[in-house]
């Protein structure tokens, strides 16, 4: 659909570019420009309406395919959509590069097929062909409304039972323990197991900037949920220690399977975990203010005292007395 979709286009605008008409080729872009925006890219909002189904469909996705003249009937039915709604992530993806190169394409052709165009008529042409510009950004709004419909429908619930699993991980642990984790991880070698099968089932239906914006977004979730976990447990020094390997193992795994950077969203969790391993309370203020160096501190000095309480070995008047 997308190649055939701008084969015409292009081909249209160059024949109003061949009849040395300022006004012809304005009009056709324009024209072109109306049905981008409108007719083609509603094609691709009408399949990011009607949702990405994360099983079976509820009923919100079954009235969006009832809207659409379509009956739900069997689990073939979600897989095609679902096959559907990936390729039209990627189509949204593609016809935005492909606006900018028709772009770069209609503006060397004008030069060298309308040389003799007035300055009135060069700013007009330009005007009309700035208007790409601004479809190709229309197709990044679709595409990012997708993604964001793919990441609330099969990616956010599915984080929230996996971190689950930490709050079941004992992070007050003896030597022993410790050194049993080495062989026995208790959350994330299982964590990131599953992140991996959720990350294969998209990967291969994605273009590779999509899977990236993918990874992002579930970055974006595990980092948020993981967090909060973070806060509804307790830790003493040895556990604080268990922690940094756990989110090491973590960041490692996620920056292994994408192109983009994501260390930067892990760095509250990784200040957490900074001031999980401290020995005593007051070494907090090694790291703090003008001690602090390069780093810039994510966490505010509430958040700070907030995560120095969850070490069950610091005491809280020592805390309190921080000054921060």
């Amino acid at each position: 659909m997308v190649d055939d979709s701008f084969f015409i286009v292009k081909k249209c605008v160059r024949r109003a570019i061949s009849s040395s008409s300022i006004d012809g080729v304005c009009a056709m872009l324009n024209h072109a420009c109306n049905l981008l925006e409108s007719d083609f890219r509603d094609v691709m909002f009408s399949k990011f309406r009607a949702g990405f189904p994360s099983g079976t469909l509820d009923m919100t996705q079954a009235y969006n395919l009832l809207q659409q003249g379509k009956l739900p009937t069997s689990s073939a039915d979600s897989s095609a959509i679902k096959a559907a709604f990936l390729t039209t992530l990627n189509n949204a993806e593609v016809s935005s590069e492909y606006v900018i190169t028709l772009k770069k394409t209609l503006e060397d052709q004008c030069t060298v097929l309308l040389p003799h165009a007035s300055e009135q008529g060069r700013a007009k042409q330009e005007s009309c062909l700035s208007d790409l510009a601004h479809v190709s950004n229309k197709f990044k709004d679709v595409l990012d409304y997708g993604l964001s419909q793919l990441n609330n429908s099969a990616i956010k619930p599915r984080i929230k039972p996996m971190v689950d699993a930490f709050l079941s991980a004992n992070h007050n642990i003896t030597e022993e323990e410790f050194s049993n984790y080495e062989a026995n991880d208790p959350f994330v070698q299982n964590f990131i197991i599953n992140l991996e099968q959720l990350l294969l089932s998209f990967k291969t239906s994605l273009t590779a900037s999509n899977y990236d914006a993918l990874v992002s977004l579930l970055t974006n979730e595990v980092v948020t949920t993981l967090e909060k976990a973070v806060m509804k447990s307790v830790f003493n020094r040895l556990g604080g220690l268990q922690f940094d390997k756990e989110l090491r193992a973590l960041v490692g795994y996620l920056t292994s399977v994408t192109q983009w950077t994501i260390r930067d969203k892990f760095a509250r969790l990784t200040q957490m975990a900074t001031i999980l391993n401290l020995e005593r309370v007051a070494e907090i203020l090694d790291y703090w203010g003008p001690n602090s160096g390069p780093l810039t501190w994510r966490l505010t000095p509430a958040e700070v005292r907030t995560v120095l309480a969850l070490r069950i070995d610091f005491r809280s008047e020592d805390i309190k007395r921080l000054k921060l």
